[in-house]
Parts: structure tokens; C-alpha cells; sequence
């Protein structure tokens, strides 16, 4: 990287222009709007540099010049300071989310709250059943021969089975079923749990294994089995505000792809913790998305990761203030899930 300071505050200006006015920069422009203590011709001449190491291109309509994926990831990586929300973007996330009732409510409120503040489409995963514990298993008698079985998962995240047994069983046995699953998986991580339910069985009476044998298969289902992912999705009509150009003159490649579930979970799944992952254009692996970028990060209580969320929108973002955003959101989602 042999830019000097001149030029790199010179494509700051440009990027920064761009993303606000959405129309390609002129070097009398970025003089008129910026203090860079030069002449239009030296702006000019480091707007050549700039265009020949690929971090800007002119767009054939115009004398204007437009940052590149390069330029963007430059801007990203060296030049962007991640904007400080204010106390009032604060206090608003904070009001948003707090009055969430239940898992569903948080995440409708995150996706919905993500959309707004960025104005790009937000994606939010639920909490990912391979990553929870038990917290409580519930056994609720419908008949004498039939029990729901609901687990409640640590990171709130309900799934629930019916259990057909073998015959009739006492609301006593019930309560002892009950208390022995519970004993037994309560507070164990999901992935830790097959032998454990293995176990229920063996160590069960034989005029009881039967009945522990048909609860002990419906809660592998619902504990291990079942581990497919959930997402939410929120800001689609946030993509037809900006240019069509800001997709390569259509929309369509990026909405095929918003439609599968698999892709967004490539997008936002994975994440370190406090790690904010910003793929731009042609970084992304997948075809669809190469006039878009994504900007994810994970969440969870504490250091602890249980779900992944972002936004994506054009290349032309403001990367600062939706990196800040993106953070933000998922501090406050960490620290709920943390408290219930």
C-alpha cells in the first residue's frame, strides 16, 4: 500500500460524498466541500492515482468518479471511525427492545428495529439450538396415553413434541418422569445430551422402560435432532430506495438470493464474539450478492454466542454509522438474553 496521507484523506472525501449525494465526485466538488489545503489540479492528479491503483472508476456517464469494492474495503479497513450513537439512538434501542415479551418479540423487535435505524434489509437468526442448554422440560398430560413434551432452551427458544406411550400412566408417574429428565438434562448443553437420555433408560425399572423408552426418542428429537435454523427478515423495500446502478442495473440476483434460507445463514452465521464481519461486493462468496454488502456481527449474553444478525444493502453504505448500529443492536440483544 504505497498511498500517502494526502490520498487516502482525498478517497475518505470521495467515498464519504458518494455514499451521502449518491452522484459520482468531481475534484471541484471535493475542494469546495472539503478542507484538504490543496488545489483542484493536485486533487485531480491524486483522483488519477487513486483510479489507476483501482480504488475509484469513472462510470461512463459521468466526469465523476465513484469508490470501488477495493476503495470501499480501504475506506473500511484505514480510514472509517466507527460512529459513536448518540445518547438518543440509545435510549431509543433500549425502549425498542425492552418491552420484548418472549423470544418471538425480540427477535421481531431486532429485525424490525436493525431495518429502521440502517434502512438496508436486516436478517436476524433466532438462537441457535446447537449453541443452548436446557433450562427446564416440561411433561403436560393430554390423556392418559399421551404427554407434550415442551422444552425451554437457556437462550429462550421453546420447541415443543407430542409423546405417544405405550399405555395408560398415572398423573404420579408423570411428576416422577418429570422430575428424573429434569435432574438428569437440566442445565446440560443440547449437543452434550444423547448420552444422557441413553442413560434415562437404562437406569429405569423394567416395568417402566417402555414408557421412559418412548419419551427418551421424542426427546432426542426435540433436543438433537431437530436443529434447523430460524431467521427473520426485515427491509426488503429498503433496497428501491437508493439507484439502480448501487446493484448493477438490477435488483433481481439480490432478491432470488434473499429468498433462500441457507444463503442468509452463510451470511450471518459464524461469528466470533464481538467480531464485525463487513464483506463488500465481489467478497462474497456467493454470486447473487456480488453488488452487495453485508455487515454482520454475533450476539448472545455475555461472551457467549448464540445467534448471528446484520444488514446487507449496496455497496454504496454508510459503513461507520451501520457498523455502529450492527453492534449496538446486538449488545442489547446479548445483555436481554442474558437477564431472562
Amino acid at each position: 500500500m504505497s498511498l500517502d496521507d494526502r490520498k487516502l484523506e482525498v478517497l475518505r472525501a470521495i467515498v464519504e460524498d458518494y455514499v451521502e449525494t449518491q452522484e459520482p465526485v468531481g475534484s471541484k466538488a471535493l475542494v469546495e466541500r472539503h478542507q484538504l489545503g490543496v488545489s483542484p489540479a493536485t486533487v485531480r492528479n491524486d483522483m488519477a492515482v487513486l483510479e489507476e491503483e483501482g480504488y475509484i472508476r469513472q462510470p461512463h456517464t459521468s466526469a465523476g468518479r465513484v469508490p470501488t469494492d477495493l476503495g470501499y474495503r480501504l475506506f473500511v479497513d484505514r480510514l472509517s471511525k466507527v460512529k459513536p450513537l448518540s445518547p438518543a439512538e440509545r435510549r431509543a434501542i433500549e425502549r425498542f427492545l425492552v418491552g420484548a415479551v418472549d423470544l418471538d418479540d425480540v427477535v421481531h423487535r431486532t429485525v424490525r428495529l436493525l431495518a429502521q435505524l440502517t434502512r438496508q434489509v436486516a436478517v436476524v437468526q433466532y438462537p441457535s439450538l446447537a449453541r443452548s442448554s436446557v433450562r427446564h422440560l416440561e411433561l403436560v398430560p393430554i390423556s392418559t396415553t399421551r404427554l407434550m413434551l415442551v422444552m425451554i432452551a437457556d437462550t429462550g427458544r421453546v420447541e415443543q413434541r407430542l409423546v405417544e406411550l405405550p399405555g395408560p400412566i398415572p398423573a404420579d408417574d408423570v411428576l416422577d418422569l418429570r422430575r428424573k429428565v429434569n435432574e438428569k438434562l437440566g442445565g446440560q448443553r443440547l449437543s452434550d445430551t444423547p448420552p444422557l437420555v441413553q442413560s434415562l433408560v437404562d437406569d429405569c425399572p423394567p416395568d417402566r422402560r417402555n414408557t421412559m423408552a418412548c419419551l427418551a426418542t421424542v426427546l432426542l428429537e426435540t433436543l438433537v435432532e431437530r436443529n434447523e435454523e430460524r431467521l427473520m427478515l426485515a427491509g426488503t423495500a429498503n433496497l428501491t430506495r437508493g439507484s439502480v446502478l448501487d446493484f448493477q442495473g438490477t435488483l433481481r440476483p439480490v432478491l432470488e438470493a434473499l429468498e433462500e434460507e441457507v444463503i442468509l445463514l452463510k451470511l450471518i452465521g459464524d461469528l466470533e464474539p464481538s467480531k464485525t464481519r463487513v464483506r463488500i461486493g465481489d467478497e462474497n462468496e456467493i454470486d447473487n450478492l456480488r453488488s452487495a454488502s453485508v455487515v454482520s456481527t454475533g450476539y448472545g449474553p455475555g461472551a457467549t454466542i448464540v445467534g448471528g444478525l446484520g444488514v446487507l444493502g449496496p455497496t454504496r453504505m454508510d459503513y461507520p454509522g451501520t457498523i455502529a448500529t450492527v453492534r449496538a443492536v446486538a449488545r442489547y440483544v446479548g445483555d436481554l438474553l442474558a437477564q431472562n
